[in-house]
């Protein structure tokens, strides 16, 4: 099985940037889609974006015009540049990696604090 690990979280001001990596042990092209979500404290894991195989990216409406998700596919490592933090995006954000074949894969998430 693929392991996926994050890293780059932090703690940040509001209107700060922050760069996450999520860099897999195997190929990513084992996932159909790569994508970040975040759950903070007392609310359910959302979908903050999402990449495909072919390059085709989703945003929640909190993350666009702010967030960019991007892969690497000779580092098997998906990005997501946080640009403009604002407070509420304080969470533990999870790298997830979905196939048709396997499911859902999840990483073991990293902490990003936002202070205003």
């Amino acid at each position: 099985q693929v392991q996926l690990v994050e890293s780059g979280g932090g703690l940040v001001q509001a209107g700060g940037s922050l760069r996450l990596s999520c860099a897999a042990s195997g190929s990513i092209f084992s996932y159909n889609t790569m994508g970040w979500y975040r759950q903070a404290p007392g609310k359910q894991r959302e979908l903050v974006a999402s990449i495909t195989n072919g390059g085709s990216t989703n945003y929640a409406d909190s993350a666009k015009g702010r967030f960019t998700i991007s892969r690497d596919n000779a580092k098997n490592t998906v990005y997501l540049q946080m640009n403009s933090l604002k407070p509420e995006d304080t969470a533990v954000f999870y790298c997830n990696g979905w196939s048709r074949l396997f499911g859902n894969h999840w990483g073991q998430g990293t902490q990003v604090t936002v202070s205003s």
